[in-house]
């Protein structure tokens, strides 16, 4: 219901009311540990931060969109060839093919279905990988779905004006008139340096206990990052892994501190 820039933003408005240190711009690229201290070092491509605790948040790692694999496309990006959608109004009125099966195609196809003057979605299988309730309200939307559909060709005349495709167990083909193709056919993600840590990986995520932390001392995880049995990836549970983290975090440096802080304002410490 609420866009993700809008809770994006607010959530940035809760995370610097107690004035944490914000540094923006930095990738990280190791993580060394002082025995003697107990306190390990964090270093960037632009500086070295010291932490005694560290919440690793890192979602999915870094990630870039799955290209389409045709041939000759790339000169279309940028010119009605989507992978992301930044603003919705360059859509408004225009003719749109939405490529893919998931979350971000079905989510596309309901926020653009009621701006664009036409709107057609294929995808490769029957079933669709999105929420139950994102696809009955796509069903329900001005959206033309097409299934088994696979993207063949994109064309027209230094910017999209037609895509080719296909049926693909009968190959029956036919063309659309399109002036925009959004590709959601997924993403290719990496964890980078993470992977170096000497952490417990599982399928790409962080291992951790009921207290979010990894088989390192001191590190914790929370979020797309962390795996336990029973996860579920969503917002709400990442907020909770995020509070149980922290609050154990805390516990870790200060091993006097009460487990249950009452409420979150006592955790600013």
């Amino acid at each position: 219901k609420i866009l993700a820039k809008d809770l994006a933003r607010t959530l940035i408005e809760q995370a610097v009311q107690y004035g944490p240190s914000i540094h923006l711009g930095e990738q990280v690229r190791d993580l060394d540990f002082d025995d003697d201290t107990k306190t390990y070092t964090i270093r960037t491509n632009k500086n070295a931060h010291a932490a005694r605790a560290i919440v690793i948040a890192a979602g999915v790692g870094s990630f870039q969109p799955k290209a389409l694999p045709l041939s000759g496309v790339e000169r279309f990006e940028g010119h009605g060839l989507h992978y992301f959608v930044k603003e919705l109004a360059p859509f408004a009125g225009k003719r749109i093919l939405i490529v893919g099966g998931g979350d971000s195609a079905v989510d596309w196809a309901n926020a653009l279905a009621p701006r664009a003057a036409q709107l057609t979605l294929i995808h490769r299988r029957d079933q669709f990988r999105a929420h139950e309730d994102s696809v009955a309200k796509m069903r329900a939307a001005p959206v033309t779905i097409k299934t088994p559909y696979e993207l063949k060709s994109i064309d027209g005349d230094g910017k999209v004006e037609r895509a080719a495709i296909y049926h693909n167990e009968s190959k029956h083909e036919e063309t659309l008139d399109v002036d925009h193709v959004l590709v959601n056919i997924g993403f290719n993600n990496s964890l980078g340096p993470i992977t170096g840590w000497g952490l417990n990986l599982e399928a790409g995520q962080l291992k951790v206990d009921g207290m979010m932390q990894t088989n390192r001392s001191g590190l914790f995880a929370a979020g797309d990052i962390a795996t336990y049995p029973g996860k579920l990836k969503l917002i709400a549970t990442g907020f909770g892994e995020a509070c149980v983290a922290v609050n154990y975090a805390k516990h870790y440096l200060d091993p006097a501190a009460n487990i249950f802080p009452g409420h979150s304002s006592n955790m600013k410490r």
